[in-house]
């Protein structure tokens, strides 16, 4: 009888290990291709590549992590209430993580990563401020777009690739705000959507928000320039201007490469860039990571650095 009770709790344990999320976790499939190993993991990570091969974002990143995350997202005061969600999250990344969005490397450097995106998105939606309930950097995803915008944010420069929209407001939309005719376009282009026409699909859908979000992370913002996923993995080899210039791998470069001149550099909006970084520590903290792992100052901020590029390149940026 006792022996009989220890099978059924193993079997019970067992069973609890492998459910992930509520669902069964995934083996990859594995296959060598000129000599690289390659493989697909579910619907996570569909497509054949070497970053599959590794622990996947719902692996190491639960939903009960990112309610911790975003805990005030959905109170009575939020302006996205019931908008973005961890389902939405993970299934955006799933377009990306073939390419290695929170895949590369080991699992610390995807969950520093991970914590790095939405850090910058926790900054670019917050409302929270110094005394708000739970503290200002409980508060991210609290907006899925402008709330009052000053224009309709149309530039007649690209009338010709990117036409404004009769009517359309290009305004801020997204978890990592998109500003901007060009930008909609482009974007939209990219994710195979109209928003060029139709840019209001970006606060209508969150999936939407976060897949347009993490493509503007793995994708340079100029030709010759570095993507911020790849600042922050180490996929981007400094040249002697780039030291020069006091440009280095981590989180400092993300903002470089995303926002120039508007955040770095002696010129640069400081309250907005120790933003960011107070919730990319944060986030590291409540993920477990710690942010001991987030490295010194140098890698940490672009204070020091110089800008990319203007700020005005950027598809998060309100200026123009």
């Amino acid at each position: 009888m006792e022996a009989k009770f220890w099978v059924v709790l193993v079997t019970i344990a067992i069973a609890f290990v492998v459910v992930v999320n509520g669902d069964e976790a995934v083996k990859p499939l594995v296959k060598v291709v000129k000599g690289k190993k390659v493989c697909t993991k579910g619907w996570e990570c569909k497509v054949w590549s070497s970053h599959c091969c590794n622990e996947t974002i719902s692996e190491y990143f639960d939903s009960y992590q990112f309610e911790n995350l975003f805990s005030k997202r959905n109170s009575p005061v939020a302006h996205a209430v019931g908008f973005w969600d961890y389902h939405s999250f993970i299934t955006a990344s799933a377009d990306y993580q073939h390419l290695g969005f929170g895949t590369t490397g080991g699992k610390l450097t995807g969950m520093k990563e991970v914590a790095a995106f939405l850090g910058h998105v926790g900054s670019k939606t917050s409302c929270g401020y110094g005394v708000a309930t739970g503290g200002p950097l409980a508060w991210g995803l609290c907006y899925n777009k402008e709330m009052s915008p000053s224009q309709l944010y149309c530039d007649d420069y690209y009338k010709l690739t990117y036409p404004c929209s009769p009517g359309a407001s290009y305004h801020g939309r997204g978890a990592l705000p998109l500003y901007w005719n060009y930008n909609y376009g482009e974007t939209g282009e990219a994710l195979k959507v109209d928003l060029l026409n139709h840019p209001e699909y970006i606060e209508q859908n969150a999936t939407l928000a976060f897949q347009a979000a993490i493509w503007r992370w793995i994708t340079p913002v100029k030709k010759h320039q570095p993507s911020a996923h790849d600042v922050f993995v180490g996929n981007w080899k400094p040249t002697k201007n780039d030291t020069l210039s006091k440009r280095v791998p981590g989180f400092g470069s993300t903002m470089n490469v995303l926002y120039g001149e508007q955040v770095c550099g002696e010129n640069g909006n400081s309250e907005q860039r120790d933003n960011m970084v107070s919730h990319y520590l944060y986030y590291l903290d409540l993920m477990g990571v710690g942010r001991e792992e987030a490295g010194p100052h140098e890698v940490l901020s672009c204070a020091e650095q110089k800008p990319f590029s203007s700020s005005s390149s950027s598809s998060t940026s309100s200026s123009s």
